[in-house]
């Protein structure tokens, strides 16, 4: 028997969705990274956004099978992706993850990931 995937110990897609629910009420509502989503809907980003996950996380490939490779810094290369963004999507990430009541072992494990995920995001150096 195989050891069962993240994914499935923090309970599968509906923790999944419950986490991107809630960041994307924080980014619904943020100045700085609203205008980030051309589409004045956030449902689709949201519904990417947990379709990669899930994916990430040992779910199902239905992220992959619809929208090939991942390749998020190619794919986030027209925005402008500084600190500040970098930060405030972190602050709505930590929010969302901090709502699950996930155990701890799996909170840091997710959040280790999230927050990785952010800092290579940067495409912008800061002025000086």
């Amino acid at each position: 028997m195989t050891a069962p995937t993240f994914f499935d110990a923090v309970g599968g897609e509906p923790t999944f969705r419950r986490l991107v629910d809630t960041f994307y009420e924080g980014v619904a509502a943020d100045p700085l990274l609203k205008p980030m989503y051309p589409e004045e809907d956030l449902g689709p980003a949201a519904d990417r956004l947990t379709l990669f996950l899930m994916q990430y996380w040992g779910g199902p490939s239905t992220y992959s099978d619809a929208r090939g490779h991942p390749r998020l810094r190619m794919r986030h290369a027209p925005y402008r992706v500084d600190e500040a963004a970098r930060d405030a999507w972190l602050h709505h990430m930590r929010v969302a993850v901090d709502s699950l009541g996930l155990p701890e072992e799996h909170r840091a494990t997710l959040w280790d990931y999230l927050e990785r995920a952010a800092y290579f995001m940067v495409n912008t150096e800061p002025a000086h």
